[in-house]
């Protein structure tokens, strides 16, 4: 899935997801989306993502056992720039990954939207939407 997503084939990534997958972003924030159920949310949801960032390198990589034969959980750290500012960036991720029939099923992903909206150049758009939403 990262060499994929580094390849920038977000459709090869939405296809490794089961058709009734989920995909959760528990800190997700701003426009964000906490949840997207099914392969094709995942695919919708995905199909921008190389128009906001430009993720160039894996520099952290760990992979976890658990318990569960079908679940793994992975640090994964990646290098590049943001497209909107041309900044470099680097964006952590810890994801919790479970396997049902070769494909992901659930598939729980705890980044910083902090992180990634500064990166991007909109993190007072961020701060807005959730100072927003408090009122």
């Amino acid at each position: 899935m990262i060499n994929l997503l580094l390849s920038k084939d977000m459709n090869a990534v939405a296809d490794l997801w089961t058709p009734d997958g989920i995909a959760e972003s528990p800190f997700a924030a701003g426009l964000s989306p906490r949840a997207l159920h099914g392969r094709e949310e995942v695919r919708a949801n995905l199909a921008h993502y190389p128009d906001l960032m430009d993720l160039k390198e894996v520099v952290a990589l760990t992979v976890r056992p658990t318990d569960g034969v079908d679940t793994i959980v992975v640090e994964w750290a990646a290098t590049g720039r943001t497209v909107a500012t041309s900044q470099p960036c680097r964006l952590d991720y810890i994801v919790v990954l479970t396997v049902r029939d070769g494909l992901i099923a659930p598939y729980r992903d705890y980044w910083s939207p902090l992180s990634a909206a500064a990166a991007a150049g909109g993190l007072a758009g961020l701060i807005d939407s959730l100072e927003s939403k408090e009122h």
